[in-house]
């Protein structure tokens, strides 16, 4: 035998309405003559109530799984926030938070504009850079003839020496590599 729901209330620092919640969900045990067994519904208790939604006197909270652990200390090593030793429940959702946080960043600034698709932008430079290639290499053979009557030499000579001068030039720029973060 047990005590009652209101005395394990009183002893637990809650409502008995909240202990009622709790037996009928099956979070706490039920003696079978309707009374409470303090150290089996505590036990319960302890298993069943997530850490952050207690009033109680914060013990030391059980650490999160470990797959997460990495991703959690890394994002509050970014924070300038310790994390050190085991994670703890509160870290863990302090770091969900701040994902969270950088998320809706993001999606206002996708919205307003100010972020670019990578891949597009890839796209397009190349494109960009391979038109300039072209009308760099036609160049030669527009502008020779012009060049070779105000030089007074013959065109085919001046076109062939621009060629070879823009094509140089052209394969210098290939190898320059830029750098992306």
């Amino acid at each position: 035998m047990g005590i009652s729901i209101r005395a394990y209330a009183r002893a637990r620092g809650v409502s008995h309405v909240a202990v009622l919640k709790a037996a009928k969900a099956g979070r706490i045990p039920l003696e079978p003559d309707g009374t409470i067994d303090p150290a089996k519904a505590d036990a319960a208790w302890a298993r069943s109530t997530e850490p952050g939604r207690s009033r109680a006197k914060p013990e030391k909270l059980k650490p999160v799984a470990e797959a997460a652990v990495g991703s959690v200390r890394e994002t509050l090593k970014e924070q300038g926030l310790p994390a050190s030793g085991s994670v703890t429940f509160v870290q863990a959702r302090t770091a969900h938070e701040i994902a969270k946080a950088h998320l809706a960043r993001l999606r206002l600034q996708e919205r307003k504009g100010e972020l670019v698709d990578r891949a597009r932008a890839t796209a397009l430079v190349f494109r960009l850079a391979r038109e300039e290639r072209d009308a760099w290499a036609n160049w030669p053979a527009r502008v020779a003839a012009l060049m070779a009557a105000e030089l007074g030499v013959e065109a085919h000579p001046m076109q062939k020496l621009l060629e070879t001068h823009v094509r140089s030039h052209l394969a210098e720029l290939a190898e320059v590599r830029p750098e992306f973060r």
